[in-house]
C-alpha cells in the first residue's frame, strides 16, 4: 500500500498527515507565523509514531495553493528538501480541491464548490464534481481569484471554505443555502489525493515542485483600496 506523507500550510493552520496502511496520523497548529518552525517537528513526531523513516514512504504531497503566499511558499521549500534528501517523489495538490475533498468525506457530497478567503476583499475559489463511475474528482470551475460576488455558480454545489463567512453578504445568492462548512485546507486531504496520484503516477521530482499562485501582489496600494472601496 501506497505511503504518503503529505504538508499543508497555505492557510493559518499549518498540518501534516502520514497515511500508511489506510491508516492516517495527523497533527495541526495554528498560527501562520510558526509554520516554518513547526512542520519539521511535526514530521519527525508522525514518522516517530509510525515506526518508519522518511525514505520509507511513496511520496510526499503538498498543498501547492492558493493560499497564502508564504505559506504555499514555505510547504513547497520544505517538501522540495524532504523529497531531495530522501530521493522521493513529490505531488502537488490544489488547497481548493483539498477542501472539496474533505466536504465530500464530511457530506457526502459530489459537486463541491470551495471558497477560500484571499484576503483584500477578494477569494479564491472552484467548482468541483465527483464522477461516481470514474470515482475521480472533475474540474468544473478552475481556480480563480476574484471578488465575492464575482463567484460563477454551476448547478447547487455544496458550498465550503472560510471564504463564506468572511464574505457572507457578498456572495451571489445561490451560494447561501449551501454555507454551512468553514473548512480550511487540510493534510489529512491532500493525503489522500497525494495517494490517489501517486498510484497514476502522477507525480514530480522535487526540483519541478512549484506553488500555484493566482495573485501577483500580496498588497494594495492605498490608491488601489481607495478605488475598491470608493471611498
Amino acid at each position: 500500500m501506497t505511503t504518503v506523507l503529505a504538508i499543508e500550510t497555505s492557510s493559518e493552520v499549518a498540518s501534516v498527515a502520514l497515511l500508511r496502511n489506510d491508516q492516517i496520523i495527523t497533527r495541526e497548529v495554528s498560527g501562520i507565523q510558526t509554520h516554518s518552525q513547526t512542520v519539521l517537528p511535526m514530521v519527525r513526531t508522525l514518522l516517530a509514531e509510525a515506526g518508519i523513516a522518511l525514505r520509507d514512504c511513496d511520496a510526499i504531497a503538498f498543498g501547492c495553493g492558493p493560499g497564502s503566499f508564504t505559506g504555499v511558499r514555505t510547504a513547497c521549500g520544505i517538501v522540495q528538501g524532504l523529497a531531495y534528501g530522501a530521493g522521493l517523489p513529490v505531488v502537488p495538490v490544489v488547497t481548493l480541491l483539498a477542501m472539496a475533498q474533505a466536504c465530500r468525506n464530511a457530506t457526502g457530497a459530489a459537486d463541491v464548490l470551495a471558497v477560500l478567503d484571499a484576503r483584500m476583499g477578494e477569494v479564491y475559489w472552484a467548482q468541483y464534481q465527483f464522477g461516481p463511475a470514474s470515482r475521480e474528482w472533475q474540474e468544473i470551475s478552475p481556480p480563480t481569484l476574484s471578488r465575492p460576488a464575482d463567484i460563477v455558480v454551476h448547478g447547487n454545489p455544496v458550498a465550503t471554505g472560510n471564504g463564506l463567512a468572511q464574505y457572507a453578504d457578498l456572495l451571489p445568492l445561490a451560494l447561501h443555502p449551501f454555507a454551512g462548512q468553514a473548512s480550511l485546507p487540510h493534510a489529512v486531504a491532500v493525503a489522500e489525493l497525494g495517494r490517489i496520484a501517486c498510484d497514476r503516477g502522477q507525480v514530480l521530482a522535487a526540483i519541478d515542485a512549484q506553488p500555484l499562485y493566482l495573485r501577483n501582489k500580496v498588497a494594495l496600494t492605498t490608491a488601489e483600496r481607495q478605488a475598491r472601496t470608493g471611498t
